[in-house]
């Protein structure tokens, strides 16, 4: 009995998401410094920030329960079957919130405590109390809460201390906000009768589903020009570049098919591709950072940092 209520409590968390989430953070420690990152800092972030976004994901879930009821994806969730109560849930999501922040304010620093705590506000509150509902564009409006994580642990194990910080961090967030539209109309295309039924106006439920499918497309084209920038500001190499644009150039075949696609499963197949595609991506990019010095000079942002 207790493992089973263990599970629906881990289940509040949206383990999935979470690790990608997580993923892309500490693929963001790892890229802002030249070596390893500080081990303590390291781990203190990687635990605070999966604590945050865990934090967020079951307020989310607290908050959508009557969505969650109408949705044939969501309707097994613990506080749609009832195994959780809506109070349970609430006390779990605020000990995880703040233990998420005395880690991240005594063990890391405070400006990464500020930013995950801002990105959770802006997920679970933002997003699900006010976008989901409110526009079609809700997904690229509220995308850039979830596209935080590199930016979190760049904070993490560097403090933004340094003026070449910033710029680099928020290109790797700038990567996952554009990907974020693409991903998640495609998925939203498949479950486009559940939202409706939810009344959550999800593009292809207000602009109907060829509108939504040239979206994919021209977004999926904009991420590849996006991904290519990494390499024109010399934040990573041609190692990088290659395993971008042969991810690009397979995601826009996705894309494209998805035009006319030859069955309704097939933009499940696009989401499914979009999660491999961005943790591909963000490997290459962590791949290329330990190439460098091997290939070609060090790149002057990493010279920079490299100085106290």
């Amino acid at each position: 009995m207790a493992d089973s209520i263990a599970k629906q409590y881990w289940s509040l968390t949206k383990p999935r998401v979470v690790a990608l989430i997580v993923f892309t953070a500490v693929i963001g420690m790892f890229l802002a410094v030249p070596g390893m990152p500080p081990l303590r800092q390291a781990l203190l972030g990687t635990l605070g920030i999966w604590l945050a976004a865990s934090s967020a994901a079951a307020i989310n879930q607290i908050l959508d329960s009557r969505i969650d009821a109408q949705m044939a994806r969501t309707s097994w969730r613990p506080l749609v079957s009832g195994t959780l109560t809506p109070r349970q849930a609430l006390v779990f999501a605020m000990v995880l919130g703040a233990v998420s922040m005395a880690v991240l304010v005594v063990g890391v620093n405070p400006l990464t405590a500020l930013l995950t705590f801002a990105s959770l506000i802006g997920y679970a509150v933002v997003y699900t109390v006010y976008l989901k509902r409110a526009t079609p564009q809700n997904i690229v409006i509220g995308g850039l809460a979830g596209a935080a994580p590199p930016l979190l642990g760049w904070a993490a194990v560097t403090n933004m201390s340094g003026e070449w910080d910033w710029p680099y961090a928020l290109l790797l967030v700038l990567i996952i906000f554009v990907w974020t539209p693409p991903h998640f109309w495609a998925l939203a295309i498949f479950r486009r009768d559940d939202y409706a039924r939810a009344m959550v106006p999800m593009l292809p439920v207000t602009h109907g589903v060829q509108y939504t499918r040239w979206q994919i497309l021209f977004y999926t084209v904009l991420l590849v020009v996006v991904t290519v920038l990494p390499r024109l500001t010399g934040m990573s190499g041609n190692f990088y570049l290659g395993g971008a644009l042969v991810l690009g150039a397979v995601f826009i075949w996705y894309a494209w098919k998805l035009m006319d696609p030859p069955d309704e499963f097939y933009a499940m197949r696009v989401f499914n591709y979009s999660i491999v595609y961005l943790m591909a991506l963000f490997a290459f990019l962590l791949v290329d950072h330990w190439l460098l010095p091997w290939l070609q000079p060090v790149p002057a942002f990493v010279l920079r940092a490299a100085v106290p």
